[in-house]
């Protein structure tokens, strides 16, 4: 099975002519913050979306009815009278994805307590990777009071050794060294180990969910950097929509596999965050049937290149920090050729994100040559490194000066310095973008012109 995206050569530019007389326009809303961003753009521009898929009409009753007709597995009730757990652990995504976990989870303890596994037998383990802890306010959104009353409730934490255990020296986990890999203690000495999260295009492994539920969401941190590491990254496989001989799904479902997975829940969800497609029961083979459908609803076909292309970075919650926004950025390479202009839009209500990140990338001031070079030459991996990394595929097809970008959530002054060339002056954030985007049809009328409303949520793919 090959799911891959192809990105031919590309053509076109953006010339300057006459200012155009008059101008019909349409608007189009874009994942923004919390609510979203409304833009205006000349009629003519495509509007680059995936299939306008339905949620189930009953999803307590769909999650039950997939509990017992697994994918390549018996069904989770089942599994659970064979083995006859003592410990179950259960892992959900963290706050940066947005995943029903409220409306898979009640039906699935329901399924284990039926099954004689008691809630006091149950940990819920969030899979932050490399993330920051969740906040009280995050766990009520993840899970809500009433699970937070039954069931242990506990984050990842890679950075302490105390809370991880080994489970591979390394020597054929990872493609850099092989160091060893740890992963949460509670999950790997569970009885019963149950992964969930959702699949979405990713702009490194493929396609989220599955084994990513393990690494990089359980591992230590230098497993982590590794999975993220400049020669993994630097193979193009490591790309949206890519599966075969990609280096991060690969090394992501090797440790997995290792770690080992009982039961696998991932589901594909709607613009709106309602779950459309449940994909459960085996580890690699639910995710691939998942992977297939979200491919197939998530891409746009578009030809040649546009003269401007518009996006965002996924809304809130992916959009809080400007660490996610690099997905944004990298979705739309497919429409991009050397002449291109390209406006993102995200909110960053939480800033750049973690510190190690800005520092990183504040420390090289845009110098984004010197940062390849210097990662190349390393004879260890940065923090965070694979943020910029991702970030130079794009500067290479079109440098900062036509990387353009909108934010209320950064201050002025540093968003001169993020490897990028902002929007300023008077105005919000929608009032910047929308005079860029004026300024850009006044000085270019016959430009061919792209607006993504889901941003990384979108694949797009080059026709032949």
């Amino acid at each position: 099975m090959r799911l891959t995206q192809v990105f031919p050569a590309w053509r076109g530019g953006a010339g300057t002519v006459k200012k155009p007389q008059h101008v019909k326009t349409k608007t189009v809303k874009l994942l923004y913050g919390a609510d979203g961003m409304v833009l205006r753009v000349p009629v003519g521009a495509a509007v680059l979306e995936g299939k306008d898929i339905p949620a189930v009409t009953e999803p307590t009753s769909a999650v039950a009815e997939a509990l017992k007709n697994p994918i390549d597995s018996p069904p989770l009730a089942e599994l659970i009278e064979q083995k006859r757990p003592k410990t179950v652990a259960i892992t959900i995504s963290d706050i940066t994805r947005p995943v029903p976990n409220k409306v898979f989870l009640p039906p699935m303890l329901d399924t284990l307590n039926a099954a004689g596994v008691s809630d006091s037998q149950i940990v819920i383990i969030i899979g932050t990777g490399m993330h920051r802890p969740s906040t009280p306010e995050e766990l009520e959104i993840l899970v809500g009071g009433d699970i937070q009353s039954r069931i242990e409730v506990i984050d990842h934490t890679a950075d302490k050794p105390d809370t991880l255990v080994k489970v591979s020296d390394g020597s054929t986990m990872l493609t850099t060294g092989g160091s060893p890999v740890s992963v949460n203690r509670r999950f790997a000495e569970s009885d019963f180990r149950i992964v969930t999260g959702y699949i979405e295009p990713h702009f490194m492994a493929g396609f989220s969910g599955g084994r990513k539920g393990v690494c990089p969401a359980m591992v230590d941190l230098a497993a982590i950097e590794r999975f993220h590491g400049y020669e993994a990254l630097a193979d193009p496989r490591a790309d949206a929509g890519v599966l075969q001989d990609n280096p991060c799904h690969e090394i992501a479902l090797r440790i997995a596999r290792t770690v080992g997975v009982d039961f696998l829940f991932n589901v594909a969800i709607t613009r709106d965050r309602r779950i459309a497609g449940i994909y459960c029961g085996d580890l690699a083979a639910a995710h691939l049937a998942g992977c297939k459908d979200v491919a197939e609803w998530t891409s746009a076909s578009i030809e040649g290149v546009f003269d401007l292309v518009i996006t965002n970075s996924g809304g809130y919650p992916l959009d809080a920090t400007y660490y996610q926004v690099v997905k944004g950025m990298c979705g739309a390479l497919p429409a991009l050729g050397p002449d291109s202009t390209l406006l993102i839009v995200a909110g960053c209500s939480e800033g750049l994100g973690e510190d190690a990140y800005a520092e990183l990338l504040l420390s090289y001031g845009g110098e984004w040559r010197r940062f390849l070079a210097d990662i190349a030459e390393a004879d260890h991996i940065r923090p965070f490194q694979w943020d910029p990394q991702m970030r130079a595929r794009v500067l290479e097809r079109i440098g900062i000066e036509k990387l353009r970008f909108v934010s209320d959530g950064i201050e002025p002054e540093t968003q001169k310095r993020i490897w990028a060339t902002p929007i300023l002056g008077h105005g919000d954030a929608r009032t910047r973008a929308q005079r860029a985007i004026d300024e850009f049809v006044t000085s270019n009328p016959t430009a061919r012109i792209a607006i993504i409303p889901d941003g990384p949520y979108t694949m797009l793919r080059r026709q032949n």
